[in-house]
């Protein structure tokens, strides 16, 4: 189990590409850079969608198998929540995917939904689902410490 929790934490940010970044050559969010981030969004998107069928197939497959003793049918439920959660969260982080490429194919990815400013290379590099600037995201995360009220993290 430890293995797979290590390859779980892995999936949450998209895997390291043989290329050494967007390319700068390009006018912000021009073609080369759009195909670059589209492609990384869909290569993330297959190895998450790779990761949940392997997990159900885990799942499926344990739930089959008695267990005998109490102590073992507790790591196993423990283990299957655990499972359980990280689908969700799979499954959340899949919808801004989409949302993303969305954005991509309507022309509105790399721009702050807040500002209308360029988000920034390296920022849409780090996390490629983002929709909102540093300094955006910053104003946001302070309005959500002074009310107490989660308006979502990008």
């Amino acid at each position: 189990m430890a293995k797979k929790n290590s390859k779980l934490k892995e999936q949450v940010q998209p895997q390291g590409s043989s290329d050494s970044g967007p390319p700068i050559d390009d006018d912000y969010m021009g073609p080369s850079q759009l195909t670059y981030f589209k492609q990384k969004l869909l290569n993330w998107r297959s190895e998450l969608l790779d990761e949940v069928d392997a997990t159900l197939a885990e799942l499926r497959h344990d739930s089959h198998h008695e267990v005998g003793d109490e102590a073992d049918r507790a790591t196993r439920e423990a283990a299957q929540t655990l499972e359980l959660r990280t689908r969700d969260r799979y499954r959340k982080l899949l919808g801004k995917i989409d949302a993303a490429l969305d954005r991509i194919d309507d022309g509105t990815y790399g721009w702050c939904e807040d500002t209308g400013e360029p988000i920034g290379l390296a920022r849409l590099e780090a996390r490629p689902v983002t929709t909102l600037c540093v300094e955006a995201q910053e104003r946001r995360e302070l309005r959500e410490k002074l009310t107490g009220v989660d308006l979502g993290r990008q």
